[in-house]
């Protein structure tokens, strides 16, 4: 297994600051819907993300994380502002596959065996049988799933299956990962491991991850930066480094820096109206998100 990422706060964060940006958005906003009805979810976001970075989206629920990530997407177009993906606009680089995505489900198709379903974007993409069998090895041992190729989806547990999403995400070796929730239905003793996993494939990768999620504890373990929104319309809040060693572990959790970095997201969280009831929840989302 190769290293993770440089050791030491210091290394990260000054060779992330000089990195070339793969996602700059200036001034982005999307307002779903006209009129009277519209609804405005995201408002005058500036953000760079640089190469080699794990950023986390953490906010209010309803707040247009990831109607933000699916602007990087694509997935829909923004209504006010600029978004670029490695100096290119966001349709050029859905079209060039500069990114991966993982979704809150693993999104698997329950006839394919795991290793055709991890081959299935370079199918798509006019691989031939063998190179594709053989990047699905790859990626097989990258998420230590090897043994499981023969499998059907059905077979595997929740946090197994969500390996398999990731090494399909990263099946054509993209530049960027883009990942909106990926466990948060998973337990919080598989929800821990796949985070320690998540940190060993990206410091064998170096893939720059954009991630979405509702756990502070989550965000601060997982990220080189933890970009705290507001509450609808979505604003960027606040932007806290997490300046702590690399490669993350199951001690980083017990670390005083990590409490201290917790506190930190969490107070800003709150000063930006992070409290939400629970009724208020599943429909602010709908509203913000453009689901309705």
């Amino acid at each position: 297994m190769t290293a993770g990422p440089p050791e030491g706060p210091a290394a990260d964060l000054a060779t992330t600051a000089t990195a070339p940006a793969v996602v700059e958005a200036a001034g982005v906003g999307k307002i779903f819907g006209t009129g009277p009805s519209a609804v405005t979810a995201l408002e005058s976001i500036d953000l760079t993300i640089r190469q080699g970075e794990f950023v986390s989206l953490i906010g209010p629920s309803g707040c247009g994380k990831s109607t933000l990530l699916r602007l990087i997407a694509d997935l829909t177009p923004p209504t006010t502002g600029t978004l670029t993906i490695n100096g290119k606009p966001a349709a050029r680089a859905r079209l060039d596959r500069d990114y991966g995505m993982v979704f809150q489900a693993p999104v698997l198709m329950d006839w394919r065996t795991i290793a055709r379903n991890i081959e299935l974007p370079l199918e798509i993409m006019g691989w031939k049988p063998a190179g594709r069998a053989n990047r699905s090895a790859e990626l097989l041992k990258l998420v230590e799933l090897e043994g499981f190729e023969g499998r059907h989806p059905w077979q595997l547990s929740g946090g197994m299956q969500q390996r398999v999403a990731i090494a399909r995400a990263l099946a054509f070796g993209p530049k960027l990962l883009l990942m909106d929730e990926p466990f948060g239905a998973l337990d919080e003793m598989t929800r821990e491991r796949m985070n320690l996993e998540l940190m060993r494939i990206w410091g064998r990768t170096q893939t720059t991850v954009v991630f979405v999620t509702h756990s502070i504890p989550e965000a601060v373990f997982l990220s080189t930066r933890v970009v705290v929104m507001s509450a609808r319309p979505g604003r960027v809040a606040k932007v806290v480094d997490i300046d702590m060693p690399q490669p993350r572990t199951v001690e980083t959790r017990e670390t005083e820096r990590y409490f201290e970095l917790v506190t930190e997201v969490r107070e800003a969280l709150r000063q930006r109206g992070g409290d939400s009831t629970a009724e208020s929840v599943a429909a602010e989302r709908i509203r913000a998100e453009g689901l309705a």
